[in-house]
């Protein structure tokens, strides 16, 4: 009986192996990322900077289903030009603490990637879907793992879900399956996936309509219903773009107009690294594997002159996309190209169709699999072997230290701590925001709402504690709040001329700029400036509202910039010191 159950348990972990990666480490993230809470190193650029502070203004304001009310930064912002709450992932944040929310969105968004495609391969290898299991589970494990845009990790996770529901329309049809594509935007994004999922899908029409020489009615009717559904769910984007008569920031955003050879030097670089935004880590075993097999498969069909087979074979489809992609994110900064499409659809000037390179971590890992799958195919030695490389596939994805593994910063600096004995310079998540400290600042100022500025630090940290701001990130507000904010920081931006091109020609970071450094505003326990003075206009600063000023820099011309210091306050742990000036004749 024992040897019988032993057996039992031998065959079922060789056919579910995949299930103790799989679930270790999700266990590890909930574990590590819950259990320390706050104390945890989460990535500031583009996330505890924006989005964080977005969500929980939304929140202090009570405002996520509220209309024609303004949030409290860039000096009043329309609530419309903030995340939709038809989204998934802002019902996360309606639900639950910013934190918690955070955290259960990097979990969703790993088993949304993997079932998602989970889905796709069932639904494209119904024969094969019981023999493929563990490569398709590991495919999709290491694709939901990728460290993505983490306020867009749903709408990245869930790309084989929308092909999943298309494919299933085309060859099925069926009234459910159009809802659950009209409900797809709830974990998608317009502006960096849905435009060009439309797009491709309108290729896909026209391809398969003319290869079957009858209209493709099911997949039209799929993209009136997939349009109207990101409509449904985007409902304030779309009222801001096709309604919206103020000039925005987007209309003085100057892009980069390159050479040629730079123009092809960045399609090579993000063919083979990606961006920072999408870093899919292809590069260490998706790419060199998938480029291996290129050689191979193609090589033997020109051998055995198959010519054919070079253009139906999907894996040749799946690289030739990803070239596609890539060329057009190098062509973005070809500046005749863009400003012909900028003239011929007005309402998307200064969007960035570029952002089809955001595809191309799906597609790496897609073509990884078809490789794995064929490997399978090729018997038990063969198949061994792919499930070696989805492992190391995966090791690379949680072990590479990119931009946004939450993961991989938290475990090394709370081990650095633990053996050196001493603290890293960098801010957790409960220091980057310090609560406590500002609400005793609040309540040693009287604090009633008035409009104030960060410096030396992000404004994010004055929004997610509920001051209101002057200053602020967001890509897209008023022109001419960008004009009038310009008049504070003119002093600044006269000295450094790189932070004067850096504001005039983009904008969505307005900031109170140093006047010696590039950059002063700081997620670390040291503050790095090489001047203490402060520049800027300070009457220009009252005429905006402007009454105080948050500073983790002790100001040496707080006078002659029209300021005094009222207090300053450190935080119990010692990690920040924050000062508080007032304008000048407002110190009363």
């Amino acid at each position: 009986m024992r040897k019988l159950t032993e057996q039992r348990w031998f065959l079922w972990t060789t056919k579910y192996w995949f299930l103790f990666p799989i679930g270790g480490f999700l266990l590890l993230t909930a574990g590590v990322l819950f259990g320390y809470g706050e104390h945890s190193y989460i990535a500031v650029h583009d996330n505890m900077d924006l989005f964080l502070a977005q969500f929980q203004m939304l929140k202090n304001t009570d405002s996520f289903l509220r209309h024609g009310v303004e949030i409290p930064f860039l000096g009043g912002i329309d609530r419309d030009n903030l995340p939709s709450e038809l989204s998934l992932y802002s019902m996360l944040y309606m639900l639950f603490p910013t934190y918690t929310a955070y955290v259960a969105g990097i979990l969703g968004k790993i088993l949304l990637g993997m079932f998602s495609f989970r889905l796709l391969s069932g639904e494209l290898f119904p024969d094969k879907c019981v023999v493929y299991r563990p490569v398709i589970y590991m495919t999709g494990f290491a694709y939901g793992i990728i460290w993505f845009f983490p306020a867009f990790g749903f709408a990245f996770a869930s790309i084989p879900l929308c092909i999943y529901l298309l494919v299933k329309i085309y060859r099925h049809g069926g009234k459910g399956w159009y809802l659950a594509l009209f409900m797809y935007p709830l974990v998608s994004y317009f502006s960096y996936h849905g435009i060009f999922i439309l797009g491709y899908l309108v290729i896909a029409i026209l391809w398969l309509s003319i290869r079957d020489k009858k209209p493709a009615w099911t997949l039209i009717v799929a993209l009136v219903v997939l349009s109207f559904g990101y409509v449904g769910c985007e409902y304030r984007l779309f009222g801001q773009m096709l309604l919206g008569e103020e000039e925005t920031i987007r209309s003085s955003i100057v892009n980069a107009d390159l050479t040629v050879t730079e123009i092809l030097q960045e399609i090579y670089t993000v063919w083979k690294e990606g961006i920072f935004h999408a870093d899919g880590v292809h590069g260490k075993v998706a790419l060199p594997v998938c480029m291996v097999y290129f050689v191979i498969l193609n090589g033997s069909y020109l051998y055995e002159r198959q010519w054919k087979k070079i253009f139906r074979d999907p894996f040749n489809f799946l690289m030739a996309f990803l070239v596609f992609n890539s060329i057009i994110y190098g062509l973005y900064d070809f500046g005749p190209l863009r400003r012909l499409v900028e003239m011929l659809i007005p309402p998307l000037e200064g969007w960035q169709f570029n952002r089809t390179i955001f595809f191309n971590p799906f597609l790496w890992y897609a073509a990884l699999f078809l490789v794995l799958i064929r490997l399978y195919d090729r018997g038990i030695w063969a198949m061994w072997a792919a499930n070696v490389i989805i492992c190391i596939a995966v090791l690379a994805v949680i072990l590479t230290p990119n931009r946004y593994n939450d993961l991989y910063f938290t475990c090394y600096n709370r081990a650095y701590e633990y053996f050196h004995g001493s603290e890293v310079d960098e801010l957790d998540y409960e220091q980057f925001y310090a609560q406590e400290l500002f609400a005793r600042i609040k309540e040693e100022i009287g604090y009633q709402g008035e409009w104030s500025a960060a410096y030396g630090m992000h404004p994010a940290v004055l929004e997610y504690n509920g001051i209101a701001t002057l200053d602020g990130y967001l890509g897209f507000y008023p022109q001419q709040y960008k004009e009038d904010f310009r008049k504070i920081i003119a002093p600044a931006l006269e000295r450094v001329e790189q932070t004067r091109i850096y504001y005039d020609d983009w904008g969505a970071r307005a900031y109170l700029y140093s006047g010696t450094d590039l950059s002063i505003v700081s997620a670390t326990k040291t503050v790095y400036a090489t001047d203490n003075d402060i520049y800027i206009d300070g009457n220009a600063f009252q005429e905006l509202g402007g009454v105080y000023i948050f500073s983790r820099i002790a100001l040496t011309n707080a006078g002659e910039a029209g300021l005094k210091l009222l207090m300053s306050e450190t935080a119990e742990d010692g990690s920040c010191t924050v000062y508080v000036y007032k304008a000048a004749g407002l110190e009363n």
